[in-house]
This record gives C-alpha cells, sequence and structure tokens, in this order.
C-alpha cells in the first residue's frame, strides 16, 4: 500500500508508529490525487491527512479553514513538528513574506479563510505556483443541510475547478447522509470519494439529566472532572452569570465567552483557556470551532444544543486526545418549548426538517437505551445496543408505563383552560387548595386531587417528557397547552413509557476520566511542570510540546537516553531535538 511507505516519515515527524482508523485509506487516496470527502470523528487525526502528504510531496497544500484562531492553532502543532507552514488572515502582519515564501517554493502548508481563498488575489498567487492539494476543513460548512452552514464556502467550487490536476480533500467530523450527499455535490466530488471513518468517540462518557438544580449539578460534574473544560450556555448572560458563579463555588479558573464581547476580551479569554491546564470557559456556542485544544476533559451544557449534529460537534471538543472524557447535557421542559416557539419563526421550507432535528434531540434525552446507539443510529451507523459508557448503560434506569397519569395531566391541562403553568396543574392534580384554585372554580373540576402518592412525585418529570415529545406546548407567557401528539395519548392509542427520575447523585463512579491521568504521581507532576515552563518559554499551549498521554509514558517507561524517549507515540524528531533533554533531566532526578 502507498502509506507503507510513509511510516518512517509519519515516525520522524509525528512520532507515531502506526496511522489510525481509516488514516491509511484517506492519505493513500491523497498520495493518488483523487478527491475525497473524508468524515471522521473529532480526535481521529483529520489534520494528519493533509499534513503528512504536504511533507511527503514537493509543493504546498493550500488548507482552507473557516476561524482565524483555529487556524493558528494548527499552525502553532505543525511548527512544533518541523513543517514550514503559514496563515493568510486579517491577524497575520507577515502576509508579504508568506506570499513571497509560497511562491518561492518554502512553504509545505498554508491557511486560509474561505473569503480569502476565493478573492481574485489568492488565485493569482496560486496561478503563479499551483498547490499540491487542497484541503477544506469543516466541510460541512459548504452544504445547507449542515449545521453551521457558511456561503463562502459554496463559492470555493470555482477555485478547485480552476486547478482540475489538484486534487481536492473535504474533511469534516459532523455530517449526516444527506449533508454527506451534498458536500459531494458541491465540491465536485464523486460518490466513491466517500471515506467514512465512522461517528464513535468512545473515550466519551455521554450522561443526560433533567435541569433540578443547575448549579449543584455543574458544580458536582465540575468536582469530579480535574482539567480543562466547556460550559455551553444558551445566552449570553447565562455565560457570564455561569461565570460568576462556578468561580465562586469551583476555586478553579472561570471565564465567559460569547459574541458580544470586545473582541480582544475573546482572544485573551481564548489564549488563556488553550494554555490552561485546569480553566474552564462558560460560553455560546460561538466558542469551540477555533479551539484544536485537545486536552479538554469535559463538556457541559446547561441548556438544550440546536440540534443532534450540534451536541454531536460540541461534545467532540472533549478527549480529542483520546483519553477519557465526560459530556453533561442538562435540559428542561422550557427549552423545547422555546424551540418549538423558534421553529414558527423560520421559512416554511426549513420548518419540517428542523422539526425532524428537534425530535431527534427529544429522542436522545428521553430514551431508557444506550445514548451512544441512538446518537451513532441518527448518523447512519449500526451499534451495537449497548456501549457500556453512557449514563444508560452503567446505570440503567427503570421503565415506567405513565399512559394514565399522561391522560390525567393532560385532561387538568384542558380543562383549566390551556392558561396556567404546570405549579398550578400540579396542584390542582394532587388537591392542594389555595386562593387562586378556588378563585378559579379549580377544585371543583373533576381532575382535583386525583393524583396522590408516588404518581405525584412523577408530574414535573412527566411534563418535561410531555413537552419534548410534542403532546404539551407552552403559551408564550408559560402556560401548558396541549400539543400535536395529545390527542392520541388521551384515547389511549399512545402508551407513555418514561425513565424512572434519576435519585441526586453527588459523585461520579471512580473509573471517570480522571482515572487515567495519574494526578499525584510526583513523576508526571514534576514532567508536566517542565512542559509547562517550556511552553511559557516558547509562546505555546503545553499541549503543543507533549500530550499527557506522552507524559504518562515517559513515567511509565522512564526512559534515560534519547534514542528510547524518541520510541515513545507523539516524540517526533523535531520535538526530540528541541525538548528531550530538558524531560530527560527531569526523570533522571526520579
Amino acid at each position: 500500500m502507498i502509506t507503507d511507505n510513509l511510516r518512517p516519515l509519519l515516525k520522524a515527524t509525528f512520532g507515531f508508529d502506526a496511522f489510525r482508523g481509516r488514516q491509511a485509506d484517506v492519505i493513500a487516496r491523497v498520495m493518488a490525487k483523487n478527491h475525497t470527502l473524508a468524515v471522521m470523528p473529532t480526535g481521529a487525526g483529520k489534520s494528519l491527512t493533509y499534513q503528512l502528504p504536504a511533507v511527503a510531496r514537493d509543493g504546498c497544500v493550500v488548507v482552507v479553514s473557516p476561524l482565524i484562531a483555529l487556524m493558528h492553532d494548527q499552525l502553532r502543532g505543525a511548527r512544533a513538528a518541523g513543517i514550514r507552514a503559514a496563515s493568510l488572515t486579517s491577524a497575520d502582519a507577515d502576509q508579504a513574506d508568506t506570499r513571497q515564501a509560497y511562491r518561492e517554493g518554502g512553504l509545505d502548508l498554508l491557511y486560509v479563510a474561505p473569503e480569502r481563498a476565493t478573492g481574485d488575489g489568492f488565485r493569482a498567487l496560486l496561478e503563479a505556483r499551483a498547490p499540491t492539494l487542497f484541503a477544506i476543513d469543516e466541510a460541512h460548512c459548504v452544504s445547507e443541510w449542515g449545521h453551521d452552514f457558511r456561503p463562502d464556502y459554496r463559492l470555493l467550487r470555482p477555485l478547485l475547478d480552476a486547478f482540475p490536476a489538484v486534487p481536492r480533500l473535504a474533511l469534516t467530523a459532523t455530517a449526516d447522509k444527506h449533508t454527506r450527499e451534498d458536500i459531494l455535490v458541491q465540491l465536485g466530488i464523486p460518490a466513491d470519494g466517500l471515506v467514512l471513518a465512522g461517528f464513535d468517540r468512545p473515550n466519551i462518557r455521554y450522561r443526560i439529566r433533567p435541569r433540578v438544580s443547575p448549579s449543584r449539578q455543574l458544580n458536582d460534574f465540575i468536582a469530579a472532572n480535574p482539567g480543562p473544560g466547556i460550559v455551553y450556555a444558551p445566552t449570553r448572560n447565562g455565560t457570564e452569570r455561569l461565570a460568576a458563579q462556578l468561580a465562586q463555588t469551583t476555586g478553579r479558573p472561570v471565564a465567559a465567552y460569547h459574541a458580544g464581547l470586545d473582541p480582544e476580551l475573546r482572544a485573551r479569554v481564548q489564549h488563556d483557556f488553550v494554555a490552561s491546564e485546569d480553566g474552564i470557559v462558560t460560553a455560546t456556542v460561538a466558542f469551540g470551532m477555533g479551539i484544536d485544544k485537545p486536552d479538554v476533559r469535559f463538556v457541559a451544557h446547561a441548556g438544550l444544543p440546536k440540534s443532534i449534529e450540534s451536541y454531536y460537534q460540541e461534545t467532540g471538543r472533549a478527549g480529542r486526545d483520546g483519553d477519557p472524557a465526560e459530556a453533561l447535557m442538562l435540559w428542561g421542559a422550557d427549552d423545547f418549548a422555546r424551540a418549538r416557539m423558534r421553529l414558527a419563526e423560520l421559512p416554511e421550507a426549513r420548518i419540517a426538517s428542523e422539526r425532524a432535528r428537534l425530535n431527534a434531540l427529544a429522542a436522545l434525552v428521553e430514551t431508557v437505551e444506550c445514548r451512544r446507539a441512538l446518537l451513532l443510529r441518527h448518523f447512519g451507523e449500526s451499534p451495537p445496543p449497548r456501549c457500556g459508557n453512557c449514563d444508560n448503560c452503567l446505570e440503567p434506569p427503570a421503565q415506567l408505563d405513565v399512559s394514565i397519569l399522561a391522560q390525567k395531566l393532560l385532561s387538568a391541562v384542558y380543562r383549566t383552560g390551556q392558561s396556567y403553568g404546570a405549579s398550578h396543574v400540579e396542584a390542582v392534580l394532587t388537591g392542594r387548595r389555595d386562593e387562586r384554585i378556588e378563585a378559579r372554580g379549580h377544585d371543583r373540576l373533576s381532575v382535583f386531587g386525583i393524583v396522590e402518592g408516588e404518581e405525584a412525585r412523577l408530574i414535573k418529570p412527566l411534563v418535561r417528557s410531555l413537552m419534548a415529545r410534542e403532546a404539551l406546548d407552552t403559551t408564550e407567557h408559560g402556560g401548558l397547552t396541549l400539543g400535536p401528539a395529545a390527542r392520541p395519548v388521551l384515547k389511549g392509542e399512545a402508551p407513555v413509557l418514561m425513565a424512572e427520575p434519576p435519585a441526586r447523585r453527588t459523585k461520579r463512579a471512580a473509573n471517570g476520566s480522571a482515572a487515567l491521568n495519574p494526578v499525584g504521581d510526583p513523576l508526571f507532576e514534576a514532567l508536566r511542570a517542565t512542559r509547562r515552563e517550556l511552553a511559557i518559554e516558547a509562546g505555546v499551549p503545553p499541549y503543543v510540546i507533549f500530550h499527557d498521554a506522552a507524559l504518562r509514558a515517559m513515567t511509565d517507561e522512564r526512559p534515560t537516553s534519547l534514542r528510547a524517549m524518541g520510541q515513545i507515540p507523539g516524540v517526533g524528531t523535531k520535538k526530540l531535538e528541541a525538548w528531550g533533554e530538558a524531560f530527560l533531566a527531569v526523570i533522571r532526578r526520579f
């Protein structure tokens, strides 16, 4: 196979003895100059599929990427591996030097945003020296069906077609079948050019919980997960409130990030997070695509994400180094109410597809089956029924038949006039008298006091469940109304099954994401301290020096020579020359 000849270069440049997953298949197509769409999960090593050919072949690979921060993160990593890389962005002061280096053949990689790539000036630069490959990162942005559609990506096709002899490689981690087909068409890649590596991220543990006491739930989760993390909130104000709360309760560095902040402050928050080994960012979804940080140990959602595609991409920012990571989603009935109200604001042509996405999310949060299996089936895979690394597999919930209770609840909503909130309806059902209930005559309704005992504690979770499945909806003032799926429930034609509400859990099981990180081992901590010092000196994040996995291997194997250290995965020739002796000196002290 073509890639067999590249293994020495793979080891020397990146420190790896073998390819992972479908990397070899993608690189073989690139080296054979075939147009390719590679769908590979986050953390599967997509960037290596164009970085290794950039070193192996004469000429320069042009990488189209959507965000400046993402380009600069990847630039640092490429240069640390000894690759001649540069970027042409509005944040680069050395653009003239970069253009000259490109013309003279002094670059292996050139990163550029789609807006610049489609301009006449950039095409003129390429006409002076044709690239050896076009790599289009985050390729789902080219599709109107993708969750991060960027119109400028649609303008790339003329540029690609102007260089018919140059192969094109499109890369994405997040694309369902419809989006994949659209990417192939939009970028002129044949159907047989699709390399589907799968979507599974087995190192991520998925947990989804009703939002009951979000501050406590997030505090418990963060306390159980040392290391950097991201907490997504639905609103800008929400990110700032969360940052203030978590900074007080966790004792860790926490900063808010959203599009309304001053650009310099946003850049500083992002820089500090990328360099941190335990920092937390509370953010809107404006944060993340531009983060190439492999050691994020957790991602939490304080509210419902936009879609399963968004959820997959956002949680996929955790554990890109392959070490264990955790994802927590907290959701509430009001999340679905707001999402369904937003549907009415969309163009008619998009409503059906967006409703289907929302219903898929509802199925994910409501399921008593394996979360990962449902997630992977959404992307067209056929996973085993249980993964062993999600909340439903680790602590299987009981499934309750609450069909009769659902009928009682929907009847109470109807008989009280479809304008009262969940607390009022619950008070009617459980027979609690107060001035408001008596004034409206609701204590004389047939549904008054018909729920008692154990059933009463299920009313609030059932409201969430019925909201998720469109049997309940809300008015603009928060009153409950019957939704389109209420009628078959009331008539007994649609059974209502619900997961038993989880008991309060204050701590995660001990075999979670921290288990493989030997925090407390004196040598490991000394190596981390040395990495931190070298990172500050070099002006790069610590993971650019070495990943935690490499430091763990040094802790376990304790190499005594540069030759022995060079055998550790992730220790390439350039890094060994730059930093090997510093780490050997630490090991010798132990």
